[in-house]
């Protein structure tokens, strides 16, 4: 049996970031690096990265019915204190960002939203008096047009995360490590989600045309 140390005093002494969260950021830790989605709320790479490290940790710990992670790294063999060593950095380095106050989960479902909330938030006025009349055709094809040229722009910025995703994926072959696979797993989720969006936005733009 390995029994490693204990570490000394409280266990990743954190060390709180100054920082506020703004729409579009990491509820976690208000960066804007690489947010997407993530049980249902925005995560920074970083964040993502690391609870990917905790989660696989757990999986396996749960897989074989060890003891929970937390608290002494004592493990039957080498690869369980692997897993439990890199879990408690993970976790250290979260609770390091960590931002000092968290925002307001309501405040984060409005930001996921806009659009949503902008309807709610309409004027009721807009909703009566006469009848809108029905849109020309030059409006049509002005509103047509505007939206191709939305649409390529999005394209274009999923094709360049497309290719970093890529690249990222690439440099990171042949590298083992806890981190590294929770990192190759964050990618090819990414990569997924890319591709996903850029098969909707030609379904999109085909019926523009």
């Amino acid at each position: 049996m390995i029994d490693a140390d204990s570490p000394h005093g409280p266990t990743g002494t954190t060390t709180v970031r100054i920082a506020r969260w703004t729409p579009g950021g990491c509820v976690w830790c208000g960066s804007t690096d690489g947010v997407e989605t993530f049980r249902n709320e925005p995560r920074c790479g970083l964040c993502r990265e690391k609870e990917a490290v905790i989660d696989e940790a757990k999986h396996f710990i749960g897989m074989y019915g060890l003891r929970p992670l937390g608290g002494t790294l004592a493990s039957e063999d080498d690869e369980e204190r692997e897993y439990r060593v890199t879990a408690r950095d993970a976790r250290e380095v979260l609770n390091r960002i960590r931002l000092e106050k968290l925002p307001d989960p309501a405040a984060v479902r409005k930001a996921l939203r806009p659009r949503a909330a902008a309807a709610v938030n309409a004027p009721a006025s807009s909703t009566t008096g006469a009848p809108a009349k029905a849109p020309t055709k030059k409006s049509q094809a002005g509103v047509t047009g505007i939206d191709a040229i939305e649409l390529q722009s999005r394209v274009q910025k999923l094709l360049g995360q497309l290719t970093s995703v890529d690249e990222q994926i690439s440099a990171l072959d042949g590298v083992h490590g806890l981190p590294a696979r929770a990192r190759m797993k964050d990618l090819e989720r990414q990569r997924t989600t890319v591709l996903s969006t850029l098969a909707a936005l030609e379904k999109a733009r085909r019926r523009t045309n």
